[in-house]
């Protein structure tokens, strides 16, 4: 069914939207420290409160991060619900908040693999994943090199319409997932474009791969896209380290990929964000049911369950 675009305030939740947005662009005068500990409280409450897909995340870091002990899992939840009320305040950030108020709590390197990039004349696909830094790391980079970004249109008009704003007035386009021409397009005339393949979706180009080891519904279009646009595929990660200091770390090219197996690459890039979880886990996107959907054979991993709850 079609989105419903409309952002008139007399329609249902948009009044609601728009005050979440003024309260954004509100909480953006704040100093990061002060909004950084505003959400971490909010995230504590959330967490005893109301746990929002508790049940979900730890059953994701159950079959992820099989290693820890169940106390350990709970506690890495607990950090989890901090960083998400975190991450709400560095999305205002991102979006509401002068760049050079962010640029001194941060730290950007391996620029150099972007110019290698460039000066080959290629577009680039930028390689992260859902993080809940991803928006604020997104324009600490975007300070550094233009780029485009792919990205799926939230439902909610009013939230929608905000962010399509705040990423077009930096960006050099916003394209949405399902624009693939545009996307190679942009590819084929050198832009670098910001993208996230690590949420699972059944679509055309996916396979039932290993992530954490564990058969999970995997995008295998990534090398394709990268073949099609003539492009590299440069790996990216942005985190929040313990004193609140933000890292952008840019790493060399994937010169491996795309090969003549896309499933092997998709394995790959699995791989390599699993080493960036590693790096941060407390700030991955675990609330997201990445085991969903796997088809006949395979275990409804979510169903609910006594140690669930």
């Amino acid at each position: 069914m079609p989105h419903n675009t409309s952002t008139s305030l007399w329609r249902p939740g948009n009044l609601l939207a728009a005050f979440g947005v003024l309260l954004m662009k509100g909480s953006a005068r704040l100093p990061l420290s002060w909004s950084r500990g505003i959400g971490k409280f909010i995230g504590s409450v959330v967490a005893i409160i109301f746990p929002y897909r508790r049940h979900v995340a730890l059953t994701n870091l159950r079959l992820c991060l099989p290693e820890l002990t169940e106390k350990e899992r709970k506690d890495l939840l607990f950090r989890h619900y901090q960083s998400m009320g975190i991450g709400l305040f560095e999305l205002a950030a991102a979006w509401y908040k002068p760049v050079e108020k962010l640029e001194e709590w941060s730290t950007v390197t391996g620029l150099e693999h972007l110019e290698a990039v460039a000066e080959s004349g290629r577009g680039a696909l930028l390689l992260t994943a859902h993080f809940t830094t991803l928006e604020i790391s997104g324009r600490l980079l975007l300070n550094k090199r233009p780029f485009s970004c792919l990205y799926r249109r939230p439902d909610q008009p009013v939230i929608a319409k905000a962010m399509t704003e705040a990423r077009k007035s930096r960006m050099n386009r916003v394209i949405h997932w399902n624009e693939t021409n545009d996307l190679i397009r942009a590819l084929r005339d050198g832009e670098f474009i910001w993208y996230a393949p690590d949420q699972g979706k059944r679509m055309k180009y996916s396979a039932i791969l290993p992530f954490f080891g564990v058969p999970a519904v995997t995008n295998t279009a990534t090398g394709r896209l990268a073949r099609l646009g003539k492009a590299a595929i440069v790996p990216f990660l942005g985190y929040r380290d313990a004193k609140g200091h933000y890292h952008v770390e840019i790493y060399p090219e994937l010169k491996d990929i795309p090969s003549e197996d896309p499933d092997a690459d998709a394995v790959k890039i699995n791989q390599l964000i699993e080493s960036f979880i590693r790096k941060a886990p407390d700030q991955y996107f675990w609330l997201h049911r990445r085991f969903k959907k796997r088809g006949a054979g395979f275990e409804d991993v979510y169903a609910k369950s006594g140690r669930g709850k």
